[in-house]
């Protein structure tokens, strides 16, 4: 990953060094220029993501240098930092108005300048290229709007009314949504309550703007799941801090609950592979069969153009997909001989019980159909509750379809293993009766390019 780069804009070499020496330490690269000219044409040429500038300086100042980076479409979402010896309140207001994102006052740059730099660097960071949705029947409020969020570092996408920003919503999921409430087809608070309604959408930060709303009327939008209301007219910057906040907000929680899932994920897998082993242990001819359907269904999930967290959470619910025989009474399960009808009727629960070992757990709730589906047939034949083709969830045909491969081509108390290509005839036989006939096109072109058996 590459370092943050910033420029520093001042005359004095002692305070360029001494700026310059602190960032590096903290693996940020720095580019100084000795004036104002000398940083525009730098900033002209080069990406920066943070510029720090003095305000006194031969041929152009500070303000000067600000005000020109803001008015570039090319540079205006650069963060610039004003860093200078006077404190004087004019002088500071006068620093926020052309743009700058902090102003530091040389005598407490020792203190204040590096926690500012790290948390400008980092809100940028987060923001970048962050994409917003406005909804707006008025031209000039969405060209007003969308020009503060642009200069701001935002990707702004518009929309008229919240039929059409239902529709750009549902194909771009935008990371935050301002909606006005007044407009025409489709108003604010029916696309809040159709945004957040949507299962793929109703995490996106949805913020109201409107004119002549009553309390009532924002209590309740923010009921129906709106973060934040602001009442024109109002003010840019207070749209911009208003975006920064909730989208750094949304995203830390989301990174704080990435990294417990990650956590919790972790201890889960090794209290459940610890519960796999166990049941395999039980019976030699299944060791392994878990790890060889998973790394089956994963390979033919590929083939089928799922993307990696897909494939992730596939390969998972395969691990899984047996869960339930630790519920099966061992002279059942380890039978010698062909089953009575009544001890594979509790065979048949298997997939019931492994999904109610997985239902308190939330995190499991997206594996929990493939585990429970898995012997589920096309023909509607299958167990536990009889699904027809495409009412079987995509992620159980792909896993009955490694399962049966995998029954099949290994010894089992009640049958020799089959050869490969014995297998693979039998398998295009049952289809489309009972495998997926997608699914087994699949898996017949990842064994065609394996060339010999995956397990």
């Amino acid at each position: 990953m590459l370092n943050p780069q910033v420029l520093i804009v001042d005359d004095s070499k002692t305070i360029r060094s001494v700026i310059s020496s602190e960032l590096k330490k903290h693996s940020i690269d720095v580019t100084e220029a000795v004036n104002g000219i000398q940083g525009l044409d730098f900033t002209r040429t080069n990406h920066y993501d943070l510029v720090i500038t003095d305000i006194t300086m031969p041929g152009m100042d500070g303000y000067q240098l600000c005000t020109e980076i803001k008015k570039n479409p090319d540079t205006q979402s650069t963060p610039v930092i004003i860093l200078s010896s006077n404190d004087r309140h004019e002088q500071i207001e006068k620093g926020f108005e052309v743009g700058a994102a902090a102003y530091v006052t040389k005598t407490k740059a020792r203190k204040d300048l590096l926690p500012y730099v790290k948390e400008i660097l980092n809100r940028a960071k987060l923001l970048r290229d962050k994409l917003v949705l406005v909804v707006d029947d008025s031209k000039y409020i969405l060209n007003v709007v969308a020009s503060g969020l642009t200069s701001a570092g935002f990707k702004v996408i518009t929309a008229t009314n919240g039929r059409e920003a239902f529709d750009i919503a549902s194909e771009v999921a935008p990371h935050l949504i301002l909606s006005d409430i007044n407009m025409p087809i489709m108003d604010g608070i029916q696309l809040c309550e159709k945004i957040q309604s949507h299962p793929g959408l109703s995490h996106i930060p949805f913020v109201i703007m409107s004119s002549g709303a009553d309390r009532r009327t924002m209590r309740e939008l923010l009921h129906k799941g709106a973060s934040a209301f602001l009442v024109k007219p109002f003010n840019i910057d207070q749209l911009v801090i208003t975006a920064e906040k909730l989208l750094s907000d949304h995203f830390q929680i989301i990174l704080q609950q990435r990294e417990l899932f990650k956590k919790e994920r972790t201890l889960l897998m090794g209290s459940i592979t610890s519960l796999i082993q166990a049941l395999e242990a039980r019976d030699s001819y299944t060791k392994g069969h878990s790890d060889t359907v998973s790394r089956l269904s994963v390979k033919i999930a590929e083939r089928l153009g799922f993307n990696e967290l897909d494939c992730e959470r596939i390969a998972f619910a395969a691990r899984l997909h047996d869960l339930g025989k630790i519920g099966i009474r061992d002279d059942i399960l380890l039978k010698n001989g062909p089953l009575e009808d009544h001890e594979f009727a509790k065979i048949k629960e298997h997939p019931v019980l492994g999904a109610d070992i997985l239902n308190p757990i939330p995190s499991m709730e997206d594996i929990i159909p493939a585990v429970l589906h898995h012997h589920e047939r096309m023909n509607g034949k299958g167990y536990p509750h009889g699904l027809i083709g495409e009412e079987i969830p995509l992620w159980a045909r792909i896993i009955s379809t490694a399962d049966v491969y995998d029954a099949l081509t290994t010894d089992r108390p009640y049958k020799k293993a089959f050869t490969h290509n014995h297998t693979m005839e039998f398998i295009k036989k049952i289809s489309p009766d009972e495998l997926c006939p997608e699914c087994v096109k699949a898996f017949q072109a990842v064994m065609l390019e394996a060339r010999v058996p995956l397990n």
